[in-house]
């Protein structure tokens, strides 16, 4: 006999979920076309790699002030010979930029902006087709009423 209740329902790992979540943007039959998708996952892709590019950044940032202090708490001694070497070699270090978080995240802020009027954009699509069709339907109304009025007076 079956019942409403299993007994196994209830395990350990019923509910985990493996791999990584989906995309907020999928194929989901809302109006997006073709076009519009393969956008989308692009948009997706750069933000993902311009996201991996800042973190990596970060770390590096990080890494590099950790390593700042300590230098600072215990400087290494080294010989005049080789410390006038790593003096000329710090001095090339300071004159190249580390990478610039800020326009990382100004290009992330840019590209999800984009995937955000995409997803607008279809929105209005559908809202402009879903006011046609309610015009459409009113209008065939309102001719079936004046086809009903002729249908009167002429019985008249």
């Amino acid at each position: 006999m079956i019942t409403a209740f299993q007994s196994n329902a209830f395990q350990n790992n019923a509910f985990q979920i493996g791999g990584v979540p989906p995309s907020p943007i999928t194929d989901t039959h809302d109006g997006f076309t073709p076009e519009e998708i393969k956008r989308a996952k692009r948009l997706d892709k750069k933000i993902r790699e311009r996201e991996l590019a800042l973190i990596k950044a970060k770390r590096a940032d990080d890494e590099a002030r950790k390593q700042s202090f300590r230098d600072l708490i215990d400087p290494k001694k080294v010989v005049q010979k080789q410390e006038n070497k790593l003096q000329s070699i710090q001095e090339v270090k300071a004159d190249k930029p580390s990478v610039d978080t800020q326009e990382l995240e100004r290009s992330i802020r840019y590209l999800e902006n984009q995937r955000e009027n995409l997803v607008k954009a279809v929105a209005h699509r559908q809202e402009a087709l879903r006011l046609r069709t309610e015009y459409l339907i009113l209008e065939a109304k309102r001719l079936a009423e004046l086809d009903d009025e002729e249908t009167i007076l002429l019985l008249m």
